[in-house]
């Protein structure tokens, strides 16, 4: 791993491969971080990440974009999260590939409609109220 300067223009994620919350908490927010908000557009000043990147390819690209959204929804079934919250979240998903299938507006739409932010929403709110000593307070 290098030093000085050319470590500190790299992206560097630390993503633990455990099943406690603390673990799977960073990955949800580092899946979310890359799915809806990796790279800001010029002109735009708005983030679009790879979920909107990869819902331009017809077909496959909504169902790559749904599969990894459905990977929030395992994790959050892992932390014991209730039926109701899962159906949700699954619903989102499924909104944002049916949303993405229809050829131009549903880019867009995909573009506004971030069911992957709205899903960590919903697993922040879980995680807070049950296992708060997983609460990252940023600056």
């Amino acid at each position: 791993m290098a030093t000085g300067p050319q470590s500190a223009r790299r992206m560097e994620y630390d993503l633990p491969l455990g099943n406690d919350p603390v673990a799977i908490r960073r990955r949800v927010e580092a899946l979310e971080r890359v799915l809806e908000r990796a790279v800001t557009v010029p002109g735009i000043n708005r983030p679009v990440g790879l979920d909107a990147i990869v819902g331009l390819v017809p077909v496959a690209g909504d169902l790559v974009g749904a599969a990894l959204g459905l990977y929030l929804v395992w994790e959050a079934r892992n932390l014991g999260m209730s039926k109701w919250q899962l159906a949700r979240m699954t619903a989102n998903v499924g909104f944002d590939t049916l949303v993405g299938a229809v050829p131009i507006a549903g880019d867009v739409l995909d573009f506004l409609f971030r069911s992957n932010t709205r899903n960590l929403k919903i697993i922040r709110k879980h995680l807070d109220k049950h296992h708060p000593h997983t609460r990252v307070i940023d600056a």
